[in-house]
């Protein structure tokens, strides 16, 4: 029977008991599975300031991998006694670091990095993280090997920083290198172009990693280990008494993760869909039975009673507005406009239109670049273009929620009796999904207010 894949997180790597959990529930298994591993918490963004720096300090280079060698080295003693064994991992380690510092004072010398050089520093974090965790299980006695992307043929389209798996070329050689009768850990977050260049999945692109392997290995299920208890009805750092989702879609699950919710990255299911390889979350924090997990994700379609399963929000992104009168009837305004972002590789989420206004949402950290681009281009009936960042996007997700009467109504009238103004509203792009903008001051009070109206009140409707 082929191997489930199991992935760890960042979140699940950050304190000598989270390790010794990942032993226990490894053990757990009781059989080979391929684990794949994301950097230790922080080192990312640690790594992506690194980047920064050293364009213009040559000192970062060799500061920089003296603190994540220190970090693995304080780590590892805390796990393994024997002091030969340690040094064994930390000189894997050290070989890592030495490539990742003289990447770095590359960079120090021409001060400048290209889109390939900064996905394969980035990619170290997940390297270092998969060398030392194979070091801890196989101290604990369990028969661990390390696989690297370019050693297993995880084959990407070969776009820098958002890259997708070449299934075609990668399953059969994924496959093969995977089939031993042991536990493989395999560093997430990138594979390798056709030309053998490092390419990144997009932050948090491990668990894209893990599913795509899956897919490859045609594992009977992805389990996914974090720190919180699954799928819940809203965040309950927002919410008391949120709700546990014990079953979603694929489409469920992907559209609360793109609107925010942070169980999975929104690429997730792209490759489990079609073969219907389930989705098992479990809380690394909670009850280490691999055989139950808390939520599960799959092509079971369930209807619940109140039809929402979940409300989220995401600050992440930002309103292109395009004023002027006629400036939605003019032919060809729209089109100008999106084959310049396009052009740019600027994605747009989500248009929506009047008379007198075009409203284009697209990510903040997209909508200056946006600005100047839409800015330089001659648009005879726009008098003004404009940025809105001060804005959440508040999401109703449910199987039903375009089919069933009232829900919108609840939804807006629960808004509306909280004293929330929604700047702009749409249904139907998804027939799951139903979302609004609201000021970034309003989007707790939001998600509070629709909660309480689907999970916290008795309707006749739900």
């Amino acid at each position: 029977m082929p191997k489930a894949v199991v992935k760890f997180g960042g979140s699940n790597l950050k304190c000598k008991e989270d390790i010794a959990r990942i032993i226990q529930v490894v053990k757990n298994y009781g059989k080979p599975v391929v684990i794949v591993v994301s950097a230790f918490y922080g080192v990312t963004n640690y790594l992506v300031e690194a980047l920064d720096k050293a364009r213009y300090d040559e000192h970062v280079a060799k500061n920089t991998t003296t603190y994540l060698l220190n970090l693995k080295r304080e780590t590892l003693a805390l796990h393994i006694a024997n002091e030969e064994k340690s040094n064994l991992i930390l000189t894997e380690i050290t070989i890592l670091l030495d490539e990742l510092e003289r990447y770095l004072h590359g960079i120090a010398l021409t001060g400048d990095a290209s889109p390939a050089l900064e996905d394969h520093v980035l990619a170290y974090g997940e390297r270092i993280s998969a060398v030392f965790l194979a070091g801890i299980l196989q101290n604990a006695g369990i028969d661990t090997k390390v696989a690297f992307p370019e050693s297993i043929g995880l084959i990407t389209d070969g776009e820098f920083g958002t890259a997708s798996v070449d299934f075609v070329r990668s399953t059969s050689k994924v496959r093969e290198a995977l089939s031993e009768d042991l536990i493989y850990v395999v560093p997430g977050f990138y594979g390798l172009s056709a030309d053998g260049k490092t390419t990144l999945f997009g932050r948090g692109g491990s668990d894209y990693s893990a599913a795509a392997i899956a897919r490859c290995i045609g594992a009977p299920s992805l389990d996914i280990w974090k720190d919180v208890n699954g799928f819940l009805s809203a965040d309950p750092k927002t919410v008391e008494n949120p709700v546990q989702i014990e079953r979603l879609t694929y489409n469920e699950a992907a559209e609360l993760a793109y609107f925010g919710a942070k169980i999975l990255h929104p690429r997730t299911v792209e490759p489990l869909a079609a073969p219907h390889i389930p989705i098992r979350i479990f809380n690394i924090y909670g009850e280490s039975d691999v055989n139950k997990p808390l939520s599960v994700v799959s092509a079971e379609k369930i209807v619940s009673k109140g039809i929402v399963k979940s409300v989220t929000y995401s600050d992440d992104f930002g309103i292109l507005k395009l004023k002027g009168s006629g400036v939605g009837a003019k032919p060809g305004i729209l089109a100008k406009v999106t084959s310049a972002l396009h052009l740019a590789g600027i994605n747009i989420s989500s248009v929506l239109t009047s008379q007198i206004s075009i409203n284009i949402l697209i990510a903040k950290k997209d909508l200056s670049t946006a600005y100047a681009l839409v800015s330089a281009i001659e648009l005879s009936v726009v008098g003004r273009v404009q940025i809105i960042e001060d804005i959440s996007v508040v999401a109703a997700v449910g199987n039903g929620i375009a089919e069933n009467y009232g829900v919108a109504a609840r939804i807006f009238t629960a808004l509306a009796k909280n004293g929330i103004n929604v700047l702009m509203s749409c249904s139907g792009a998804s027939p799951l999904v139903s979302y609004f903008l609201v000021g970034a001051n309003d989007r707790i009070e939001a998600v509070r207010a629709i909660h309480h109206e689907f999970f916290e009140t008795i309707n006749p409707l739900g």
